[in-house]
């Protein structure tokens, strides 16, 4: 739609210059711009959207402002000076983001994605979208095409925020198809995109995340001979059913074709698996009953802290938390767990509890200290487990931080830890971080 060199007009008036396009979506295509400020990434609506109420949501969503890194928020409006159109721009995605269909697809640029780093991006996708539900705002259109990571931190950005709005403000847009929730499918009278409507559509895209499928697509979907708005309806709204449903196997995943998803169901610890069975039953008929951020952010903090390598082939793997030893998806050998670092925080009865698997290259982080942080951040490394230097087999846990310690051995001896230095991984030993903070080694 706008060509190489072509001038628009920002809101308050500044020249933005066109460069190049980047992409094309179901609302507009987005082009590298040159603005006062530097490159940018600007947005253009297809005509048929550029219309009076997106403007009015635009202008909304600007004047609210985001100060939060991990969203591409619309930043100012742009038009053209010449003629209609209209458009906003925002940051440009840094190189290092990837899409999800890349993940999807298996496609070179996520070949460093890990266990752990998969788990991360599920966990900072629920707190991404948890900060706008906390402040009223439904998305409406959560699916794998808003969001990118970075395979090797697990990082996120999410991307066309033009489409949240406060809850009951409408925004003309239900979603895509395959995420949205049965009743919005079904076009039910009562079914309008929301904050609940958004939970459902969460659920899906950490199906996707974690299990590589579609928590929807099973036996059913298979005898379905074309794949029309008629047969979506049936399959995701009229009569949706969970893969794994435990009391209605009719769209069980079927062998030789659902591979790949029994064995990343079978892979994952119960509980996730009991998260989803939840949603994906009860949730599917009363939205109410759907998993709410905060539970999935528990469940998915604590499983990242017991991801364990297997001793044979080096592979992570899932584990339950404070639960048996996994087999490792891959060479299939049953893993051998380590010490684990079993951590209070807080101060009387409100502390709480957390397990850290003491693999080779485990990392403590600030949020592990506080009872309720409110959110993970695991660029905060404060500890990490590293191998003695003379001794193969000896870990320690070394100080990164720069406050001491104080570890405490289980022969009732006390020494400071200073920033730099290493704690030896005793069982009892007992290590005392500061502000109430401790974590005491436990045996496999």
């Amino acid at each position: 739609m706008l060509e190489k060199g072509q001038v628009l007009t920002a809101a308050k008036g500044q020249r933005i210059t066109v460069d190049r396009m980047l992409g094309a979506g179901g609302q507009g295509e987005v082009y590298r711009a040159e603005t006062p400020d530097g490159p940018k990434a600007l947005k253009w609506y297809f005509p048929h959207l550029a219309d009076a109420s997106r403007r009015d949501i635009l202008e909304t969503l600007v004047a609210r402002g985001w100060g939060d890194s991990r969203f591409l928020w619309p930043q100012t409006i742009v038009t053209r000076p010449d003629g209609p159109g209209l458009g906003y721009l925002m940051e440009l995605r840094p190189d290092r983001f990837a899409d999800l269909p890349a993940l999807l697809r298996r496609r070179p640029e996520v070949s460093a994605v890990t266990c752990r780093s998969l788990v991360t991006t599920a966990l900072y996708t629920v707190e991404a979208y948890q900060s706008l539900h906390y402040r009223g705002v439904a998305y409406r259109d959560i699916s794998w095409g808003n969001i990118f990571f970075d395979p090797r931190t697990g990082d996120v950005l999410v991307c066309d925020n033009d489409n949240a709005v406060v809850e009951g403000q409408f925004a003309g847009i239900a979603g895509t198809m395959t995420f949205m929730a049965p009743e919005l499918v079904r076009k039910a009278a009562t079914g309008q995109p929301s904050i609940q409507t958004d939970l459902h559509s969460l659920a899906v895209l950490l199906f996707l995340l974690l299990a590589n499928h579609h928590p929807l697509e099973g036996a059913r979907e298979l005898r379905i001979h074309c794949m029309d708005e008629a047969a979506q309806r049936r399959l995701y709204g009229e009569d949706p059913v969970f893969l794994f449903d435990p009391d209605d196997t009719s769209n069980q995943p079927v062998h030789g074709e659902h591979d790949t998803v029994l064995a990343t169901w079978a892979s994952l610890p119960p509980v996730l698996q009991k998260l989803f069975v939840r949603n994906f039953t009860d949730g599917l008929r009363d939205p109410n009953k759907r998993v709410r951020e905060a539970e999935w952010r528990e469940a998915l903090s604590a499983v990242r802290d017991a991801v364990v390598t297997c001793q044979g082939c080096g592979t992570q793997n899932l584990a339950e938390p404070a639960g048996p030893p996994p087999r490792c998806w891959k060479c299939r050998t049953t893993v051998t767990l380590p010490q684990s670092l079993e951590l209070k925080a807080g101060t009387g009865g409100t502390r709480t509890r957390r397990h850290l698997r003491l693999n080779h290259g485990a990392q403590l982080c600030g949020h592990h200290l506080q009872p309720h942080p409110d959110r993970h951040d695991y660029a905060d490394v404060i500890g990490e487990v590293t191998e003695h230097p003379q001794v193969r087999g000896r870990f320690g846990l070394t100080n990164r931080s720069g406050n001491r310690w104080m570890l405490h051995t289980p022969d009732g001896k006390a020494q400071e830890v200073p920033p730099g230095r290493t704690a030896a991984l005793r069982p009892g030993a007992l290590l005392e971080f500061g502000s109430g903070a401790e974590g005491v080694i436990q045996a496999p």
